[in-house]
């Protein structure tokens, strides 16, 4: 007789801090685990306090409201009948750990703590958290009084055990402990676990979903077993946007996924799984042989059911959930897609009036202009499917009394040669444009200097020198900061918007250009938020071509073609600056040392032995050069990393200098290893290599 059990796992938009707002996200997400009639509820990764509190989880007031808010989860009413796995911190004998949280109806039957911790790129969780060493072991926690009145308890289990019911089985594996080479699910699997749980504050980067798949995949492909895997969506007040996927996985095979990019504050997914199948699977001879000598955990007995057998009439015409075809968005929808979720959670709880562009009419700022637009549309959708906490945030956004009716009619409704392409695309995106000349502002500066010095400063095709030509381009990119923000604090008053506000401006400086430091310090890269800062430009320029053709946007093919330029310099009849020109780099060669030096965590000589088998079209000292020039430009450009304006991460080689990419911002000459490749260039000519 089969023994059908629903299941549900779910992604959170939660934000760092928000207990109030936290708090309703989670007991909404149970409201619609039960209605779905599941028995399980899985949420993400210290889903209470939000993922993203970094420091704060040094407070003792997060580890006091938390505690609060777990109270008000297990005591409300529509939180009972429902096992629930909820994350939270926890500190246990002075020691702070990422627990999850056990509960049904009104008891607490396990703390279990997180057992490997996160703690490379953006993630420092050792910083705040210790991890639990003691494997299968399980202590005595003395509860909180706000709790223990609740649930009538003083001591609750502590530690790495499993949970029991009248059933089946199940455990918790939190998020990294899946990705370490002893995964907890291994041992459990072979103790009789059925079920697994794994919560997870899982960021979005570009190309990355179908690793995490595969590796999730892995965990029941060769034991079986059904694997519950829940995420954070969203911004959480970060320069990190969580994807979402929830999904649930039987044997190897997902059965349900959510959505990876979403507007909805609580996406719920649930699944019905006929425990027979588990069991059946895991009837192998060697399997059995390795369960008897396997470790053995501790179980706490929670006295109800999770399945409910075929006969019973509640689920007998319940549909079993079966594999379902995994779909990967392309990068080009990811940062379509991901920017625009990350702007829109950003914008709508800054409480602002909108986003301000600097748009200089090249390929950067335009695209930091489209996924402004993209947003739009999501929006839009959100609005006509009645999502009502979108249209509720729109209507504050727009300027709109509390009680209005309001809603955008359009996506361009709600967000209303360079100059003459800059305004082709705002007219197209529906974005309300202003054409601004600086060359006033830029001239009064030079000429406060010349009035000091008598002397005029020209740019290099006047005859100036580099110093002079770097100078006059810079004053030009700070001006233009400066003017931006004038404009962004003022302009929603002008316009008579209700209650004035301000606007966040918004950088356009993409990955590659941080990497190689082909920007000025302090100018339009000096923004509030960077949607496009962690994206390469290779990427961007597809993005935009795909944008084209998704949003019906013909004007993009102008930015498409037209030559990548700072316009800082004077175009005449035979010089156009060039932005991979004035580099000495391409973009993507810079993609390429950007990979090596980050992903493959190589020096100058590990980039230049590993170039010589990629670049077989180039002599050893042509690949010296370039490879001197990079880390050259790199190291005397690493200051401007510490004042990079806060940028969506999406790359994996981004060199964020906050916490993914830590490096010193003042360098030696790298003499050492420069020697070290002169001499094999030398041997290798030597050698008619």
């Amino acid at each position: 007789m089969g023994h059908l059990v629903t299941l549900a796992t779910c992604s959170l938009n939660q934000f760092a801090m928000d207990f109030t707002g936290n708090c309703e996200r989670i007991i909404e997400s149970i409201r619609k685990a039960k209605a779905g009639n599941a028995m399980l509820r899985v949420g993400p990764e210290l889903e209470i306090c939000g993922y993203g509190c970094l420091d704060h989880l040094l407070e003792s007031d997060t580890f006091l409201h938390s505690w609060e808010v777990l109270a008000t989860i297990i005591n409300h009413e529509d939180c009972q009948d429902i096992v629930l796995d909820i994350g939270m911190p926890v500190r246990h004998k002075n020691t702070r750990y990422n627990c999850r949280i056990i509960s049904y109806n009104r008891k607490i039957f396990l703390i279990r703590p997180k057992m490997s911790l996160a703690n490379d790129g953006n993630y420092r969780e050792m910083r705040y958290f210790t991890p639990w060493l003691k494997a299968g072991e399980v202590e005595e926690y003395y509860l909180e009084s706000i709790v223990g009145s609740i649930t009538k308890q003083e001591k609750v289990p502590f530690g790495d055990g499993i949970i029991s019911t009248i059933d089946t089985c199940f455990a918790c594996e939190t998020c990294e402990e899946l990705f370490s080479p002893m995964a907890p699910h291994g041992p459990m699997g072979l103790d009789g676990v059925e079920i697994y749980t794994n919560s997870s504050g899982s960021h979005h980067e570009l190309r990355k979903l179908n690793t995490r798949i595969s590796l999730i995949l892995e965990a029941t492909r060769k034991s079986g077993g059904i694997y519950l895997y829940a995420n954070q969506i969203g911004c959480d007040g970060d320069r990190l946007y969580y994807d979402g996927s929830a999904m649930i996985i039987v044997n190897g095979v997902v059965v349900a996924i959510n959505p990876q990019f979403s507007l909805n504050e609580v996406e719920v997914l649930t699944a019905t799984i006929d425990l027979e199948e588990v069991r059946t699977f895991r009837c192998s001879p060697s399997r059995g042989l390795q369960a008897q000598s396997s470790r053995k955990f501790q179980r706490f007995e929670i006295p109800t059911r999770l399945s409910k057998p075929v006969p019973n009439p509640e689920f007998r015409r319940r549909k079993e959930s079966r594999e379902i075809e995994i779909r990967y968005h392309s990068p080009e929808e990811e940062i379509s897609l991901g920017a625009a979720c990350w702007l829109w959670d950003y914008l709508r709880r800054a409480g602002v009036a909108g986003y301000f562009i600097p748009l200089s009419g090249g390929i950067d700022s335009c695209a930091t202009s489209v996924l402004v637009y993209s947003m739009c549309r999501l929006v839009y959708e959100a609005v006509c499917n009645d999502n009502e906490q979108v249209i509720k945030d729109a209507r504050r956004i727009a300027g709109e009394l509390e009680d209005s009716k309001w809603k955008p009619a359009s996506a361009e409704d709600f967000c209303r040669e360079t100059r003459s392409r800059a305004k082709d695309l705002s007219r197209a995106i529906g974005a309300y444009h202003i054409d601004i000349d600086i060359d006033k502002v830029t001239t009064a500066i030079v000429e406060v200097f010349s009035g000091w010095s008598r002397w005029i400063p020209r740019f290099k095709s006047n005859g100036g020198s580099s110093t002079e030509n770097l100078a006059l381009q810079n004053i030009q990119a700070r001006s233009r900061m400066v003017l931006a923000y004038l404009f962004a604090q003022l302009v929603p008053t002008f316009r008579a918007r209700r209650n004035g506000g301000a606007l966040l401006v918004l950088g356009s400086a993409n990955v590659d250009e941080a990497l190689r430091g082909y920007y000025t310090k302090y100018d339009c890269s000096a923004a509030d938020i960077n949607p496009i800062g962690g994206i390469s430009k290779t990427d961007l320029k597809r993005f935009i071509a795909y944008a084209q053709q998704t949003f019906n946007l013909p004007v993009l093919e102008s930015f498409l073609t037209a030559t990548p330029t700072a316009e800082l310099e004077p175009i005449s009849d035979t010089y156009v600056q060039s932005d991979e020109a004035d580099m000495g780099i391409t973009y993507a060669e810079l993609s390429i040392f950007g990979r090596l030096r980050k992903v493959n965590k190589l020096g100058p000589w590990g980039c230049y032995t590993k170039l010589l088998s990629l670049w077989q079209d180039r002599t050893p000292q042509q690949i010296y050069e370039k490879t001197r020039h990079f880390f050259r430009s790199y190291a005397i450009n690493r200051h401007k990393m510490t004042t990079l304006t806060p940028s969506l991460h999406m790359e994996s080689y981004s060199p964020d200098d906050n916490r993914f990419d830590l490096r010193p911002f003042l360098y030696p000459n790298f003499s050492w290893p420069y020697r070290k490749i002169e001499a094999h260039v030398a041997k290798m000519e030597e050698d008619g290599v």
